[in-house]
Parts: structure tokens; sequence; C-alpha cells
């Protein structure tokens, strides 16, 4: 599979395509909503960030999906298998949560009764503060957190979907190093240099019906510190994988990948089984054991959004060039996600 590298420029042409698809390290491409010529209602635009270590895990969510708004937290516990989980939304938000045209620069931010959520970016520091009130057992949750990058480099691609004006741009910044602190009620949860994060920064217009598989980790292996983004099912991915290996400051290229879910006597995902993901060109052979499913499905008349977040524990290897690096129980996670939207 030959692979596309992208070029400085407009991300959309005038009639609302790509002016082409690939990948980068770099958000090269110029994404404006303006430029978009779909239906208003099938834009899709959202800042997803992850923090956790071995202990613990922490994701913040602040999405328009033209026709529905969100703004989710969720708090892990990998020693206990919990999890806390609380959202908000609203119908119809269309764009008014005006969210960055870019991820360098610029402020993504929620607000409502109950919870005050802001992701802002300047330079090589970002920061996630707010506040959710009553956000599980009565109790107020606050974070201020700073996240710095280890690594210049990112995963970014331009895909296609089948029909015309409807694309996918996103960027995967990995290995994002962080501080600062969570508190619930009166626990306080400090935030170490053993907690690294990824920011998923997605933009684009979708079809109605999708699936699509994304596997992140980043983790201390010895002295250097490894991440990799793994997936499919974002558009036609024939110009251009998601998957990346980062190395500290080096990043390696990958080809293909594939989830291999378990199925129970149904024949159905048994996700909590252990999986395995290995990719065509051998860079990866890896083991996963799940520890914990956040799965949600929420069904409202034609929307639907089916999430298996799986969280778990990492085996196996992966090539940097002519070096192998083995990986042994170290937390990421794979999911699998079906949204008819």
């Amino acid at each position: 599979m030959e692979q596309n590298l992208l070029h400085q420029g407009k991300l959309l042409d005038e009639n609302g395509n790509l002016t082409e698809s690939g990948y980068h390290y770099r958000l090269v491409k110029e994404y404006s909503r303006d430029d978009i010529k779909a239906s208003k209602m099938r834009i899709k635009e959202w800042d997803y960030y992850y923090i956790g270590n071995n202990k613990k895990g922490f994701s913040f969510t602040i999405a328009d999906n033209s026709y529905l708004d969100l703004c989710s937290i969720t708090m892990l516990d990998f020693e206990k298998k919990t999890y806390f989980e609380n959202s908000r939304m609203h119908f119809f938000s269309n764009g008014k949560r005006n969210l960055p045209s870019s991820s360098e620069e610029g402020i993504t931010d929620y607000e409502d009764k109950r919870v005050n959520l802001t992701f802002s970016s300047f330079g090589n520091k970002r920061y996630i503060r707010g506040e959710f009130k009553k956000y599980v057992n009565n109790m107020d949750l606050e974070v201020n957190l700073e996240l710095s990058r280890t690594n210049d480099s990112s995963m970014v691609i331009a895909t296609p979907f089948k029909k015309k004006k409807h694309f996918y741009y996103n960027q995967k910044i990995n290995c994002l190093r962080a501080s600062g602190t969570v508190r619930l009620g009166k626990e306080k949860f400090q935030i170490d240099d053993s907690f690294l994060g990824v920011l998923d920064w997605g933009r684009g217009v979708w079809t109605y019906k999708n699936t699509w598989y994304w596997s992140s980790l980043q983790s201390y292996v010895g002295n250097d510190i490894i991440g990799f983004n793994l997936g499919y099912g974002f558009g036609d991915t024939s110009k251009a994988t998601e998957n990346m290996l980062f190395v500290n400051n080096d990043i390696y290229k990958i080809q293909n990948v594939v989830f291999n879910i378990p199925k129970d006597e149904k024949g159905r995902d048994d996700y909590l089984k252990p999986w395995t993901i290995t990719s065509d060109d051998s860079i990866i052979d890896l083991k996963f054991k799940p520890i914990i499913n956040r799965h949600s499905d929420s069904n409202i008349l034609i929307i639907r959004s089916n999430q298996n977040q799986v969280f778990g524990l990492f085996s196996g290897y992966v090539k940097a060039g002519d070096k192998i690096i083995r990986l042994e129980d170290k937390l990421g996670f794979a999911e699998k996600v079906y949204n008819r939207w």
C-alpha cells in the first residue's frame, strides 16, 4: 500500500471535497467549517483527551455533532475495575459550540448550569480546567491539568468517504505529559509524571452509518516514552492509514492493522476476553488483556451510538526500525464504535 504525504494548503476545494487525501505529522491542511458544502447537520467536530497511568485514568470530551452537542467526563479506577461517567447534552447545537479550526491554538469550552469545562492550547502547552457540579453521588468534580508534548510529531489523516462532500480530518497527539489535580468532593487526585495522555482532534462530514476501530497507548518502557495510534474505519484509507508508532521524539509509519476481537457462543463480540492486534508489515504484534469495558449504547429514534471502549494491558512487541521494543502489561485502550448519526 503506497501512502500519500499531504501538502500544505486548503483542506477542501470549492465543491467541498478534499483537495487531496493522505497523512502527515502536522496539521498542514487548513480546515474551515465555512468551506463545507454538505448539509450542516452532517458535520461532526470533537476534542477528546485521555490521561492515565496503570492505576487511574481520566477522559474529557467536548463535541458538536450538529444535531447534538456533548460534554463528558469519565474517571476510571483500574485497580478496582470501576468507572464513573457523567455527560451533558443539548439538541441542535449546529456549530454553536464554535470549536476551533486548528488544534494548535485556541479555546474549546462548554458551559451550562451543571458544567464549565475548557480546553485551551498555547504553543507547546495545553490546559484542561473546569468544574462539573453534582458529578457523582452529589459530589462536585474539579479539574486543573496541564499537558505538554514529548514528541514534535503527531498522527494526521485526511480521508474521504464514498459519498461526495464527506470527509474526515483527524489529528492524534500521543504521549502528552500531564500534571495537575483532579478533585472529587473531598478526595484529591494528584496527577504526576506517571500520567501520560493523548488528544483526539476530529473534524469532518460523516456518512450516516459507520463502524470504526481505534487503539491508543502511551507508556514508559525503561527510559523511553512509547506510544502508538492504531485504527481503521475512518473513511477510505487507501491513501493513508492512521497507524503510527512513537518512540521518544521519533516516529514510525505502520501499514494496515487488524483488531481480532473474540466471539462468544452466539457469535457476538466478547470484549472482555483477550484480543490480538497485528499489522501486515509485522511492525506490531500485540496481545490485549481487558480490564474495563466503558460501554454505552445511546439509541434515540434514528440516532444510535454503540461504544465499547476497552481499557486493558498490552503485551508483545513493536519494531522501531531495527530495534524491537518489548511491551509487558502496559495500559492502554482499544475500541469498537458503531454510529448511526
